[in-house]
């Protein structure tokens, strides 16, 4: 028996939350070193950042010429996770690649 009455009358009450707030984003970046090599960041860009080749260089050679550079912009714990990955994919490589995350 499915429990079901024709007598019963339930109300369904529903509230709409107004004041939904989006999460604070982050910029993760990536810095110079004397030692990375091109190519592996370009790797990297395109792996963990899911850049195309193209968008990829231009980051690279913008982290190459200014010292540092925007790989992108995400929540927290997404950048966060980024880069960690990030700086073991380099360490595993032997390269002293640094990326950090500040607030957007």
């Amino acid at each position: 028996m499915s429990g079901f009455s024709p007598a019963t009358h339930d109300a369904v009450v529903s509230r709409t939350r107004e004041n939904i707030t989006e999460p604070p984003m982050y910029k993760l970046l990536l810095h110079n070193d004397d030692y990375t090599t091109m190519d592996f960041v370009v790797e990297v860009l395109m792996g963990v950042c899911h850049k195309s080749f193209d968008e990829a260089v231009q980051i690279m050679m913008r982290v190459h010429r200014a010292g540092s550079g925007v790989c992108g912009i995400y929540t927290y714990e997404i950048a966060e996770t980024k880069s960690v990955t990030i700086q073991e994919m380099a360490r595993g490589r032997g390269f002293p690649l640094k990326s950090s995350i500040e607030k957007a």
